[in-house]
């Protein structure tokens, strides 16, 4: 007679055997059952519809009537309305140009170069590349970086929808290694939340001026009509930044057991000083003065700090100061239009055109916040809420443990694990 330990031995070798054949499709004796176990629950409350995806997403866009997922080795897209599948494609990284009817979707592969631009709606291939390293997705351009040797490097922009080129410039040798899509520039650092995709509310607008990091020098790229307008090189207790069409150098000088930060806004090609700032710390550092990051704040608009503590945002393009904080206040996201900022447990939406507080929420002391286009998103507490930019309107209110991947015209797309899901504003 088989002991006890045998026949648990035995039974655990079948559930693991039955389990392995359900779950690959070959045998399931309870398929019932299986359905249960393995179906979801709702991803939150008022959703038009909830979509199994196929593997872990990396980002998530709207693309008209496309809802694009980005994953590790492939891109696929889904029908706004009905959520079923319209097509799929191999690819190790995807970025989407373009805005409204005029986007597309660029696809690449790791190690390889060159890329392709697809069509959002059809997945075919509008314009293909096979030399470009690094690709720069924005709303009105698409920026490719090409070297065919160490000194023979061109920065080329393309109209998304049409594949025309717009300009294309030398920028002689770079000798940082920039490859795949939207490479680090050094430019403005986005302020957000780990609740909401950094990618939520799609791609920015070409800048005025782009900075290309070679080493501890930086090609600054006219976009306006594509010149190499110029070079500049970060002494050893500086950080070049190119924000809203200036050069910022931050100086961050150690002395007296503390870090002493100034601000110089130039513009090129003739290098006048626009402003100047001293004590302006942009958080380019940690607790020393070695400056290992860009500033933060928002496409034009930076973040600083006084030499009180004090928070305060700034015009990167002319210095004016466009909110100052108390002591007390925290900037928790912003663009060039609107700011999100938490004073104990009250958020304010500050708007820079009417230089106030357009809306105010209670109760939210922990709470994250991103700024997008279509709405805010405020996150705490396993409660999602979107928020009209300008007069804080509430346009989606739920409660769900769900990331918010994409902030497009007409609602959110949240993900639970490997369930996806549409929220429409209300």
């Amino acid at each position: 007679m088989a002991s006890s330990g045998t026949w648990k031995g035995f039974t655990l070798v079948a559930a693991v055997t039955v389990t392995v054949l359900a779950t690959t499709g070959v045998w399931n004796p309870f398929p019932k059952l299986w359905e249960w176990v393995s179906t979801s629950g709702p991803v939150a409350p008022g959703t038009r519809w909830q979509q199994r995806l196929g593997g872990t997403p990396q980002s998530i866009s709207v693309v008209g009537e496309s809802v694009v997922v980005e994953y590790r080795t492939s891109v696929e897209a889904y029908n706004l309305t009905t959520s079923v599948k319209m097509w799929s494609s191999d690819a190790d990284w995807a970025s989407v140009a373009g805005q409204g009817d005029d986007a597309v979707v660029v696809t690449g592969r790791l190690l390889t170069k060159g890329y392709q631009v697809l069509d959002p709606r059809t997945g075919t291939v509008r314009r293909a590349d096979t030399g470009a390293g690094a690709v720069w997705a924005y709303q009105n351009g698409i920026v490719d970086l090409r070297c065919s040797g160490g000194n023979d490097c061109r920065l080329t922009a393309w109209d998304p929808r049409s594949g025309s080129r717009l300009w294309s410039v030398a920028t002689g040798g770079i000798g940082f290694v920039l490859h795949a899509a939207n490479p680090d520039l050094p430019d403005a650092r986005r302020l957000g939340t780990g609740d909401v995709d950094d990618d939520a509310a799609g791609p920015a607008v070409m800048p005025g001026l782009l900075g290309l990091p070679d080493g501890g020098r930086v090609r600054v790229i006219d976009t306006a009509n594509g010149r190499l307008v110029r070079t500049v090189e970060a002494g050893a207790d500086q950080r070049i930044a190119v924000i809203g069409g200036r050069v910022l150098t931050i100086t961050g000088t150690a002395r007296d057991g503390t870090c002493y930060y100034g601000v110089v806004a130039t513009s090129p090609p003739g290098n006048r000083t626009v402003w100047k700032r001293d004590g302006l710390n942009l958080r380019t550092a940690e607790s020393d003065c070695k400056q290992d990051r860009d500033p933060a704040g928002g496409y034009d608009v930076v973040l600083g700090v006084d030499p009180y503590g004090r928070q305060e945002l700034i015009n990167a393009a002319d210095g004016r100061i466009l909110w100052y904080g108390d002591k007390a206040a925290e900037v928790l996201s912003l663009d060039d239009r609107y700011a999100v900022i938490r004073t104990g447990d009250s958020l304010r939406g500050w708007s820079f055109s009417r230089g106030k507080a357009v809306w105010r929420q209670n109760g939210r002391a922990k709470a994250g916040a991103a700024v997008t286009p279509y709405a805010v998103i405020v996150v705490s507490s396993g409660r999602v809420t979107a928020l009209n930019p300008a007069n804080g309107a509430v346009r989606a209110d739920v409660r769900t443990d769900a990331k918010v991947f994409a902030a497009a015209q007409r609602g959110l797309i949240l993900v639970s694990g490997r369930d996806m899901a549409y929220l429409p504003y209300s």
